[in-house]
């Protein structure tokens, strides 16, 4: 989970935890919340009084069940933090894995030598749900190829935004990312995480002949114990690194 540590925000911190695979909803995700909720206070001396989640790698199918456990284990960080904390939360899920493609109705506006829509560009009529609240946005240039546009599901809001707002801010975000002069295809957070995960990975490498022979050797549960325990220690981060954004 990565989490914004200014105002900008353009300076953000993760935290790891080990995720067993095809299991959608986020594992300690209370306590992850927590931690960059503590990061947070001690960079700004003040609690974020609107909590935005850009989730990303949930299919429309699992919409509901996420919505229910991580929206919960997110207002369980902040009662844990402080009891009369409760900060507004608006969760979004970012999707990429779609087959929407969107085309200039007027030629003149077609940008780079592939046609593509201009970056920036919105549409929450016509296509979208009819009752739920989503929109489509291409935030990047279309460099080869045809552009994808992100396609963006609002699954709950306490902040009451309205649609510009959103869209703007989700917009802005996507201009964020450190590794790009130019703006990308998701906000910048949602692909923080992605960095985060995949350099975790490298961090299993060496653990995994390990705990694969311990495994076998094992006929009860104290192996599975202390692999889980050996990839914790694998991929948490040193108090030092975990200041700056060593994933970026």
């Amino acid at each position: 989970v990565v989490a914004s540590m200014d105002a900008h925000p353009s300076r953000y911190a993760a935290t790891v935890r080990i995720q067993m695979h095809r299991h959608e909803v986020i594992a300690e995700l209370s306590t992850m919340v927590r931690e960059l909720l503590i990061q947070f206070y001690k960079s700004t001396r003040f609690k974020p009084a609107r909590i935005i989640l850009y989730r990303d790698g949930v299919s429309e199918g699992q919409f509901a069940h996420v919505l229910a456990h991580e929206l919960m284990a997110v207002r369980e960080a902040c009662v844990r933090l402080e009891a009369a904390y409760q900060p507004g939360i608006t969760f979004i899920v970012v999707q990429k894995r779609h087959h929407t493609r969107l085309f200039c109705a007027d030629k003149k506006e077609q940008c780079g030598k592939s046609g593509n829509i201009p970056p920036g560009t919105t549409v929450d009529v016509a296509i979208t749900h009819p009752t739920e609240y989503d929109f489509y946005l291409c935030s990047h240039a279309g460099i080869q190829g045809t552009s994808r546009p992100s396609h963006y599901h609002v699954l709950w809001d306490d902040n009451n935004f309205t649609s510009d707002e959103l869209q703007a801010l989700t917009y802005q975000l996507c201009h964020t990312y450190v590794r790009c002069t130019r703006s990308v295809s998701i906000p910048a957070p949602a692909y923080y995480a992605h960095l985060v995960a995949f350099r975790a990975r490298y961090h299993l490498i060496e653990r995994e002949p390990e705990s694969n022979e311990g495994s076998h050797q094992s006929s009860n549960g104290d192996s599975n114990g202390q692999h889980q325990v050996q990839l914790s220690r694998a991929v948490t981060v040193h108090p030092d690194s975990a200041q700056v954004m060593y994933f970026a």
